[in-house]
């Protein structure tokens, strides 16, 4: 699985920037990575149990910090600082951006609500 050789935390932007060993890279901002928090609080405990998270477009990102030689600890400035992003998670996120940010857009008109900005 690659690993990342590079991150960057731009604050002003609130984008997390990734580059990967074999040369993949992309741009996860804080409100996707925020949405696609790998924690129980996020994801649930089982299929069918995710949580939607709304009302985090102004989510940031306080802190980073590596957890041991295959994971990242994102620590966002609403308080959520459960899960770790494991390189393999990061990675797919950044793979999969597109269809799995239409589809958080498609569970949240469905749930009755919208982004603040677009």
């Amino acid at each position: 699985m690659p690993r990342p050789t590079n991150i960057k935390l731009h604050q002003k932007s609130r984008v997390l920037e990734l580059l990967f060993d074999d040369g993949f890279e992309c741009n996860l901002t804080c409100e996707y990575l925020r949405i696609s928090s790998p924690s129980a609080e996020v994801q649930g405990h089982g299929p069918g149990q995710e949580v939607l998270q709304v009302g985090k477009e102004e989510v940031g990102i306080s802190q980073l910090e590596p957890s041991g030689n295959y994971a990242l600890k994102i620590y966002f400035d609403d308080g959520h600082d459960s899960g770790l992003f494991t390189w393999s998670y990061l990675y797919g996120l950044g793979q999969h951006y597109e269809e799995n940010w239409q589809g958080y857009l498609a569970k949240l008109k469905a749930a009755g609500h919208s982004r603040k900005k677009s």
